[in-house]
């Protein structure tokens, strides 16, 4: 079976170019147009798919060749784009720009490729006119796997330098898509760890994506950028689903390192067989309520994780630790992911209620699995205020950015993976969590430095690493088994 989903990648030379601005200004000015329009972005991002998700009134989702292997990269954005007219996705960094070390992989460019995409490319012009014929002749020239199908000028700054621009453009045989002004509206606020997400501002998040899709809308061909979106090349993959991926059989467990060992083993490849359903399976999570965190808070998850959960038979259910003052009842197991508690840390600290009853649960066994800024919320206290004091550990914020990918193997059996488990994931945080492991830890990583983190404590599973459930589903089934059992 052959998809051809009409799809364009918006990508840049660099960061800063105007990406986002672009791209969810596209995405709106076609949802405008009565279109349904499939939000997608490249790499482990989880702010921009929020302001696509308004944009477009459909889930932001993420396409990582690195946390998922480029083998999940066309099924995933079948899964997304199911039922719509057209699809455009958001690249990371500059079109080249991948994982460190890795050649392509994980770049805007790999997954054009997969995808078999054209990609218009925004060039920040603001300070430059003939040259930009160059810039664009070498990013045209640089792969000629990448279809560069046109050109979007940003920061034009009047009508002579516009003029300038396009004949520079034109003398490389590319052609100029749109042509944006400087405007400050459309401009998102950022702080230490990018964009502001849309869940902390509210109407000033629907007036910014507004906005945008009257400067791109006024600005850029629509025409012609949905003509190049019918161009892309048709996909023989599967779309993605989530019941099908619970049902493939787990890969064996690696050797587990000792501390400060290096995980072992060559590297993830997805994809694997999918057999019938292990008799059972269907059942395994009867009677299961798994509460979600959400709110301004808590903002960073991946929608095929909730979806995972559900199709291994869990009830998913929302809170929000800045407001709800004890779990939703039945609870019988948690996931916090990602988000700013840093921000809001004297509102989670002052809601003494829902941190006793997080305290509570995770100290009857019953799983809970915490990322990065759900570690923080289980610590003793963050930044000195109390949190929920499930783990001997204390975090603060630092100076200090850490960021990149990492290739990991689970240390110590968990609720959510069997030690020797290989995993790919993905650090991005400016706290310090002390000490960094537990004496079970989570992780053992092999890259930037050879070391161990996380905590393994009764049925918590908590570290700093972001993951993809979707290139390991089997996570999510164990995880709901043990909220059944436990």
């Amino acid at each position: 079976m052959t998809s051809s989903v009409p799809r364009l990648v918006v990508a840049a030379p660099s960061s800063g170019s105007g990406k986002t601005t672009v791209a969810t200004g596209l995405m709106a000015a076609f949802a405008a147009r009565g279109l349904a329009v499939s939000p997608h972005k490249v790499g482990p991002d989880y702010i921009d798919p929020g302001y696509h998700a308004l944009a477009t009134g459909r889930t932001g989702r993420n396409l990582d060749a690195y946390l998922c292997g480029p083998e999940l990269v066309g099924p995933l954005f079948l899964h997304g784009a199911r039922g719509c007219d057209i699809a455009v996705v958001e690249g990371v960094m500059g079109l080249y720009d991948g994982a460190a070390g890795e050649g392509e992989l994980a770049s805007t460019a790999q997954v054009a490729k997969l995808l078999r995409a054209p990609v218009v490319l925004v060039v920040d012009a603001s300070s430059q006119s003939r040259s930009v014929a160059a810039l664009v002749h070498g990013f045209v020239s640089f792969d000629p796997e990448v279809r560069i199908g046109g050109v979007i000028l940003n920061k034009v700054g009047s009508d002579r330098h516009e003029a300038l621009l396009r004949e520079a453009v034109d003398s490389v045989g590319v052609p100029v898509l749109g042509v944006l002004r400087r405007a400050p509206q459309v401009d998102v606020p950022s702080r230490h760890l990018g964009l502001v997400p849309v869940a902390e501002r509210g109407p000033q998040a629907v007036e910014a994506v507004a906005a945008m899709a009257a400067q791109v809308a006024g600005g850029c061909d629509l025409e012609a950028l949905a003509g190049l979106a019918r161009g892309a090349g048709g996909l023989s993959c599967a779309a993605w689903d989530a019941g099908e991926a619970l049902v493939s059989p787990p890969p064996p467990p690696l050797p587990v390192p000792s501390p400060g060992a290096a995980a072992p083993g060559p590297p993830l490849r997805p994809g694997r067989s999918r057999p019938q359903a292990p008799d059972g399976l269907e059942a395994a999570g009867q009677g299961v309520r798994v509460a979600v965190a959400g709110g301004a808070a808590f903002t960073f998850s991946y929608a095929e994780h909730a979806e995972l959960l559900a199709a291994a038979g869990a009830e998913v259910v929302v809170f929000d630790p800045l407001r709800d003052e004890e779990l939703p009842e039945g609870t019988g197991g948690v996931v916090i992911g990602g988000g700013f508690p840093e921000v809001y840390a004297s509102e989670l600290s002052a809601n003494e209620g829902l941190r006793k009853s997080v305290a509570e649960l995770a100290l009857s066994g019953a799983p809970v699995a915490a990322e990065c800024a759900g570690l923080l919320y289980l610590c003793r206290e963050l930044d000195g205020l109390p949190m929920c004091g499930v783990l001997d550990a204390s975090a603060r914020m630092s100076e200090r950015l850490t960021l990149g990918y990492r290739d990991a193997v689970a240390v110590s059996d968990s609720a959510l993976a069997a030690a020797g488990t290989r995993m790919r994931g993905h650090e991005f945080h400016r706290t310090v969590v002390e000490p960094g492991a537990g004496a079970a830890p989570a992780w053992g990583m092999r890259a930037p430095e050879r070391r161990v983190e996380g905590f393994v404590e009764r049925g918590v599973h908590a570290s700093y690493l972001h993951t993809h459930w979707a290139s390991e589903p089997g996570v999510a089934r164990r995880f709901v088994e043990r909220c059944r059992t436990s």
